[in-house]
């Protein structure tokens, strides 16, 4: 039987993601709503275990909601994926008096709140990450917000790629998802995209693709490339040296990261933060929150990090067809 629910403790960890203060907003002034006392952790596992904890009220959260990362901070933590450094991270939820924790962050972030859950600690996933890359959801906290703010800035590399009849290879985030990738081959009318999951290697093809853009008369020629891929620089030194076209790398970087979160990310973080809440007050663990098939719902965490998840063929095929 799960234990009774009296205070609880929110953490960010992983990679930030605008829309991540959404969601820290809506468990606090949920969870106040409901009568629980709420536990700020900063800089995610590696904060739990330097014990940074401190209460949360109302006006923790006050005016955040616009802020793009995440006002908990958030870091990597080798300590928390050993057996010793989760079990010391249990013994402090327990010292501070928290029964349930609240993690926002993405599959490693959930294999944390799976070792939690498995001590005694009430645990519930929040989906948050601009990858898109959690197989048991169809949206992930801050990919409408990264895939905005890569496809604004994609559109105006293109302009001066035009302007010197150039060739530009951008680098979008994703080392293993090619999410921002698709969508914005898509949305930025790119003659080429780069995926880790469908991309061969095969760049005398994509070479010979250029030269027959540029003999019909193409101005630019953008070519989208999933950080996964990587040697953008070098892939462009390649390119013009092969078909004597002027070849630019971009790299986007952690630019996509940042910034002040979408109507959609805001909307449907504070969703997932209250509905996270509604949970532990329901008594369930080891939970994640999801967005699957226009609905909110929520998933066993061992469920859920046993799921895969591909590149819809289709949404793929179509980038093909519209070059």
């Amino acid at each position: 039987m799960a234990n009774e629910i009296k205070t609880i403790g929110v953490l960010t960890s992983g990679g930030d993601a605008p829309g991540m203060n959404a969601a820290t907003r809506a468990i606090v002034r949920k969870a106040i709503h409901k009568g629980l006392k709420v536990k700020g952790i900063k800089r995610g596992y590696a904060g739990l275990l330097n014990e940074e904890i401190f209460d949360m009220n109302e006006k923790s959260v006050s005016d955040t909601i616009s802020r793009g990362g995440t006002i908990l901070q958030t870091a990597r933590c080798k300590e928390f994926t050993t057996p010793e450094g989760q079990k010391k991270g249990a013994e402090i939820c327990k010292k501070h008096g928290i029964d349930g924790v609240i993690v926002i962050g993405g599959d490693g972030s959930f294999q944390g709140a799976q070792k939690l859950a498995g001590l005694g600690i009430n645990t519930i996933g929040v989906p948050g990450t601009i990858d898109l890359d959690i197989a048991c959801t169809d949206y992930t906290i801050g990919f409408d917000t990264a895939v905005n703010t890569a496809m604004e800035a994609i559109d105006k590399v293109r302009d001066t790629s035009t302007s010197h009849v150039r060739c530009s290879i951008i680098e979008v985030m994703g080392r293993r998802a090619g999410y921002i990738a698709l969508w914005c081959g898509i949305a930025n009318g790119a003659e080429d995209i780069l995926l880790p999951e469908r991309y061969d290697g095969d760049e005398a093809k994509l070479i010979e693709h250029i030269k027959e853009t540029h003999a019909k008369g193409k101005q630019h020629h953008i070519i989208i490339n999933a950080e996964g891929i990587g040697d953008s620089q070098g892939m462009a030194k390649r390119i013009e040296a092969a078909t004597g076209i002027e070849t630019r790398a971009t790299i986007l970087g952690h630019m996509q990261r940042g910034g002040s979160p979408t109507c959609k990310d805001r909307m449907y973080a504070s969703v997932m933060g209250a509905m996270a809440v509604d949970l532990l007050l329901q008594g369930k663990s080891n939970r994640v929150v999801a967005h699957k098939n226009g609905e909110f719902v929520d998933f066993d965490i061992d469920e859920a990090l046993a799921m895969k998840k591909d590149i819809d063929e289709y949404q793929y095929q179509v980038a093909q067809d519209l070059v």
